[in-house]
């Protein structure tokens, strides 16, 4: 088996997908003018394909419980190159907002699925780093992907980038089936077995650490194009450049950021909501300085980056049975932020408090997914002490009643 193989197709899948997400950001302005509509009504198609990518995962995940990891994956990266085709047909608002919606279905069962087959290619210590380097697809498509496909949409035409993901998304599923070897499946997988998941507290608190901790990125990220071309007055060509650094600090954050993962998972979420929260205020506050702008983007890719990890194998760890709905209801959560943060910032635009309320938004966003983070542990702490003493007791009581039936 030759894992690099394997996982460099996982990734390929991961670079396509991370490109149709994170492109629309960028091309906002050229979709705005072609339906002519305000940039902030374009970004429904951002909430839209984040709608898919929650209804989708979790739906994907359950009904393919029983079904051949593989064989999902490659299934999965042809619904890509539809929804993607699709959307570069699109010839009005309405049907781009349907293809858009029908491009994310696929998203988070991919790279749930992805993480889970990674995982299992190498030493259980290692799975932060694997985890990671599935998600180098999706960090360099913000590093290459992203702003090719925005300078290309540009110059040539919004359409022409997902067109090329549509390929790139044929490629993939070929690559899955020459090079991915056959993963076993969990035994006594179904249906059932993956929605109890959903049972446990300590599933849904990594998840609504997801969905409303992420969302302050999502915010700010969602209008980086005006951001850079309103507020810290660069032209319209220096936004790809921007998409770059954005996307070369996602690629740092995958490559490292494994091992701290690999150390603590859940202390890679407290460190690194509490930096994205840093990060913000710094950016809200200099983002008409265009050296800062591009410093704190940076910084922000670097960070988020490791708390995707993180809450990745948080949720792996937290649902062990049901491996695929845990990793897949990870990019859900994630989406939901997506939507949430493109949602919130545009009314924060829309009510004339400029492109820098974003960062605000987006600090509260992550406030609120700390403290969450908080909660679970306090939760687990208390669950632990209450089977601890139910423990003691129930060793006591046993030892009682041995004391008691022993002849005198």
């Amino acid at each position: 088996m030759n894992t690099t193989r394997a996982m460099t197709a996982l990734a390929l899948g991961g670079f396509g997908i991370g490109t149709t997400e994170f492109a629309t950001m960028g091309l906002l302005p050229q979709i705005a003018e072609t339906f002519g509509i305000p940039d902030y009504e374009a970004g429904n198609a951002i909430s839209l394909y984040a709608a898919g990518v929650v209804v989708g995962a979790p739906l994907i995940a359950v009904l393919g419980a029983k079904l051949p990891r593989k064989g999902m994956l490659i299934g999965l990266m042809l619904a890509v190159a539809l929804g993607n085709g699709l959307s570069a047909a699109a010839q009005d608002k309405g049907l781009l907002l349907l293809a858009r919606f029908v491009a994310g279905l696929p998203h988070g069962a991919f790279f749930g699925i992805a993480a889970v087959v990674a995982a299992t290619l190498v030493a259980p210590e290692r799975r932060g780093t694997a985890v990671a380097r599935v998600m180098v697809g999706l960090t360099v498509a913000n590093l290459v992907g992203v702003p090719l496909a925005t300078a290309a949409g540009q110059q040539i035409g919004w359409r022409t980038a997902y067109l090329a993901v549509a390929v790139i998304a044929v490629i993939t599923a070929l690559a899955i089936a020459a090079w991915v070897p056959r993963v076993p499946k969990v035994e006594g997988a179904s249906m059932k077995g993956e929605v109890r998941a959903f049972g446990r507290p300590t599933v849904w608190f990594a998840i609504f650490t997801g969905m409303i901790g992420f969302g302050g990125m999502f915010a700010v990220y969602s209008y980086v194009a005006p951001l850079t071309t309103e507020v810290a007055g660069l032209p319209q060509s220096a936004v790809p450049w921007i998409l770059a650094v954005f996307g070369l600090g996602m690629t740092l954050g995958a490559t490292f950021g494994g091992r701290f993962v690999d150390r603590s998972s859940m202390g890679s979420v407290f460190g690194g909501l509490i930096a994205v929260c840093v990060i913000l205020v710094l950016l809200g506050l200099t983002a008409s300085v265009p050296v800062l702008l591009f410093a704190f983007l940076f910084l922000l890719g670097f960070t988020i980056q490791i708390l995707a990890a993180a809450l990745q194998i948080r949720l792996m760890d937290a649902s062990p049975d049901a491996p695929s709905l845990a990793a897949s209801s990870n990019h859900s959560s994630l989406n939901v932020a997506n939507g949430a943060g493109a949602w919130l910032g545009g009314l924060a635009i829309a009510a004339g408090w400029g492109y820098t309320s974003t960062a605000w938004v987006g600090v509260a966003l992550s406030l609120a997914g700390l403290a969450i983070a908080v909660a679970s542990v306090l939760y687990e702490r208390r669950a632990l002490t209450r089977e601890t003493t139910n423990q003691t007791m129930a060793m006591a009581s046993a030892a009682s009643t041995t004391i008691e039936t022993q002849p005198r």
